[in-house]
């Protein structure tokens, strides 16, 4: 049996919360899901990924993709690692505190640099509002996101938020996430830092 749900115009999180309420009525066969843009499409993906489901990716035109998830059996979200001692950084800016912009940006770049400098680093970063401006291409921040990535930290940011700032094409470390995640991740943290 296959299925599909479009999931055309919707802002995100939807196309993601559709596709897992879609998915949870299945038992068996294949669900397509249509959306307007990419960063949908590699939303889908992950979630596909995370729960462990076979997927094909059909990248269309500049305003139609689809993927092709098959379910075979019950579908039920993965358990996040146990929350016990993790902590998840919230960057929702670019700058630090307010104030002055400049002396913000600076006190922000600190801030990161000593997160990477740490002996037993955090288990997440998220970014989300201009916060995404420190992972892209050319942000004074990037090198340190980056070593924070090698040691295992999942660096996410928001794709809604890269679109907003036409940088989706410039994110220079970590992935592209939705909101319905960045929630998941907030909930599931044992401690959240929001400097």
């Amino acid at each position: 049996m296959k299925r599909t749900l479009d999931a055309t115009g919707l802002r995100c999180p939807l196309p993601v919360l559709e596709t897992k309420k879609a998915l949870r009525e299945m038992h068996e066969g294949q669900l397509e899901v249509i959306v307007d843009n990419l960063t949908s499409l590699q939303n889908l993906e992950k979630m596909a990924k995370q729960l462990g489901l076979s997927y094909e990716l059909q990248p269309g035109s500049e305003d139609r993709h689809s993927i092709v998830i098959t379910v075979s059996g019950e579908v039920s979200e993965k358990a996040e690692p146990s929350a016990a001692g993790s902590t998840v950084v919230v960057l929702s800016s670019d700058q630090m505190g307010a104030g002055d912009p400049e002396l913000g940006r600076l006190l922000m770049r600190s801030f990161i640099y000593a997160l990477a400098e740490l002996e037993e680093p955090p288990r997440k970063v998220l970014l989300y509002n201009s916060g995404v401006k420190l992972a892209v291409e050319g942000a004074e921040t990037l090198a340190d996101l980056c070593r924070l990535a090698e040691r295992g930290v999942e660096i996410l940011s928001c794709g809604t938020c890269l679109n907003f700032f036409n940088l989706a094409d410039k994110l220079g470390v970590g992935s592209v996430t939705n909101m319905y995640e960045i929630l998941a991740s907030q909930l599931a943290a044992g401690r959240i830092v929001r400097p």
